[in-house]
Order: C-alpha cells, then sequence, then structure tokens
C-alpha cells in the first residue's frame, strides 16, 4: 500500500461492515427492493473502474432489440451534465450513439421511478447498466463483470483500495463473466471458492479506429502502422494501452487522468507536445474519451478513438442462462404475487 491507502485503510472497516449489513439486510427482507413490472438484466462488478460493463450493456440491448423486445437502458450517469434531453454523461452520450433512437435510456440516481415511467410507455425490458450495488431495484438476473487483469482491485475495500464489496458478495451473482481473457484459471479457482455460479469468458474486440477531432466519424485505415500516443480518462487506464498493444497498435507512451475527466484544450495541448517528444505522430483515446474533448477548431495533432465491443465465448449459451434465469425469477414473481392475494 503506498502512504495515502494506508492513512485510508482505517476507513475500510466501517466500509466493509455497512456494506454488509445493507446487503445481510436485504438478502433476510428488513429492507425491500421495488420490483418494476418489466424484466431487469443487471449488468455490474465489484470493483471501481472499467470492466467492460458498457460494451455488455451493449451487446445485451442490442441483442433484446434483435428479438424485437421493448427494451430501455436505466443508469444513472454518473458525472453528467443538464441536457436538452434531460441528463447526460461520457456513458449516455456513447450509448445513445451506439443505438441511436431504437432504445430509451433512462437516466437517474433512482432508477426505480425513471423505470416505471418508462414501463407506463410500455418498456417490457430493462438493462441496468452498472446495477450490482443498487439493491433498491430488483432485478431478474444479475450478471457481474470481472477483469482478468485485475480480478478484486488488489484485494482492498474503498476507500484505500478499488473493491466496492468482498469477494463473498459474488454468491449474490447468477452469471459471472471473466472480461479479457478466454482462459484464467487462477481468476476461475478465486471465484469458486466464494460461488458456483456459471462463469463465461470475453474479451474487447476492435470494431474501428475513428477521428475524434471532428463530427464525420472518419475511419482510419491503416492505423497500426502508425505510431500513437495513448491518453484516457477511465477506470482502469492501463487495460486501454494493454489492449492497445493486443491488438498491435504501436504505443509511444501513455497519459492517464482521472475517470470521466473533461479534457481542456491547454491539457490536449500538453499531451500533444509529449506526444512528439515521444516519437508519436497522433493521439488514441477511448470512445468515451471522445465525448469529454473540447470543441476543437484545430486540433493540436490527429485524435482518434477505439469503437469497440465485447466478444463473448459460448455466447448462444450465455444468452440462454439469462432467459433461464430471467425466466425462474418471472414464475416466483408470479407466485408471490398469487399467494398474497
Amino acid at each position: 500500500m503506498n502512504l495515502k491507502q494506508t492513512l485510508v485503510w482505517p476507513l475500510t472497516v466501517p466500509y466493509g461492515a455497512a456494506t454488509l449489513l445493507r446487503a445481510r439486510a436485504y438478502e433476510v427482507g428488513l429492507l425491500k427492493p421495488k420490483r418494476l413490472n418489466a424484466r431487469v438484466i443487471s449488468v455490474g462488478n465489484l470493483t471501481v473502474g472499467g470492466t467492460g460493463k458498457t460494451p455488455m450493456v451493449l451487446w445485451i440491448a442490442q441483442r433484446l432489440l434483435d428479438e424485437d423486445k421493448k427494451t430501455a437502458i436505466l443508469t444513472r450517469g454518473y458525472r453528467g451534465t443538464a441536457g436538452p434531453d434531460g441528463p447526460t454523461s461520457d456513458e449516455v452520450r456513447l450509448l445513445k450513439a451506439r443505438l441511436g433512437d431504437a432504445i430509451t435510456i433512462g437516466v437517474g440516481a433512482d432508477r426505480y421511478t425513471r423505470g416505471s415511467e418508462l414501463v407506463a410507455q410500455g418498456i417490457e425490458w430493462f438493462v441496468l447498466d452498472d446495477g450490482f450495488q443498487h439493491l433498491q431495484l430488483a432485478r431478474d438476473v444479475d450478471v457481474v463483470l470481472v477483469d482478468a487483469m485485475n480480478p478484486f482491485g488488489g484485494g482492498r475495500l474503498l476507500p484505500a483500495g478499488f473493491m466496492r464489496e468482498p469477494k463473498t458478495a459474488l454468491r449474490r451473482a447468477d452469471i459471472i463473466v471473466i472480461t479479457r481473457s478466454s482462459r484464467a484459471p487462477a481468476v476461475e479457482a478465486a471465484i469458486r471458492r466464494e460461488t458456483d455460479t456459471p462463469i463465461f469468458y470475453a474479451r474487447p474486440w476492435l470494431d474501428s479506429v475513428r477521428l475524434a477531432s471532428n463530427d464525420t466519424e472518419i475511419e482510419i485505415k491503416g492505423a497500426r502502422q502508425r505510431k500513437w500516443f495513448a491518453f484516457c480518462g477511465i477506470g482502469n487506464p492501463s487495460a486501454f494501452v494493454s489492449d492497445l498493444r493486443e491488438w498491435g497498435f504501436q504505443i509511444c507512451g501513455p497519459r492517464f487522468f482521472r475517470d470521466h475527466h473533461r479534457y481542456t484544450q491547454q491539457e490536449l495541448d500538453d499531451v500533444a507536445k509529449q506526444a512528439r517528444a515521444a516519437g508519436a505522430d497522433g493521439l488514441i483515446c477511448t470512445e468515451k474519451d471522445r465525448f469529454n474533448l473540447p470543441k476543437m477548431q484545430s486540433p493540436p495533432m490527429d485524435i482518434a478513438y477505439c469503437q469497440i465491443s465485447i466478444q463473448l465465448d459460448k455466447s448462444e449459451e450465455f444468452w440462454r442462462e439469462i432467459q433461464t434465469n430471467v425466466a425462474i425469477s418471472r414464475s416466483k414473481t408470479i407466485g408471490s404475487q398469487a399467494s398474497h392475494l
């Protein structure tokens, strides 16, 4: 642990106790989640930082749309700002850019209220973004992602570490997806010490590299032949650089900012200066970063972003597992409602 982590480590004890007591209160019925009159698929994780939640939300939402299901995404819109259509954030803008008008996105901390409004408009299926700890809203299936590169955030709870909950919380999961790997026996063994929940594997898939410095979204051909300087403000920045190198990109160096960072022109000028000194002829960032860039009349150098998706092993089996869990949950809900009549 570094000095800061050492100083705040005592705070992990009350944080961990509060987290366990809260989860236990919902488990035994002292606290009751609110249930929407719709199917809810939650996508979440144990740690702060990127595990591939947004690509997974996109994958599930697109699958539901392909099956002609009336679908919406519920998301908090963390660190969002006011917009003409309500609060927005980099993640919300990314989801809208990918899915367009095909799907409704309910944004706000009170996801039950937003969901109820959308149910009244005919929505029958919800994807709950970053929902594992949002116990106030009942869900039919919990999909939990674990990053093979950093599965348990160093093993320390907030604020000294990156874990929102201890590993025992995996017992609540219905499906676990180990991301950034096709085989991780050590991670799988650690998970198996907590639960026998079905485990699947997934990896980030590069769809394209596009210019971020204008509104035309021009795809860059031959991006792997250029020298890039990577920068990003995401939860797990080192994973982005690792992915770029895995995809065959020439990376001269990285510059990291805090998650959801909104860039200034001066910051980009500084990054470009650093990139030129490292021998790069362009800057490259994530798709989420694209929405946090300032309006630029004249970018300091080419700025590109990676458009990615998630590649699931055994995707049909994964989808059947989701459907099975939803069907079981709905049958229990209907049975519970009938018993109270």
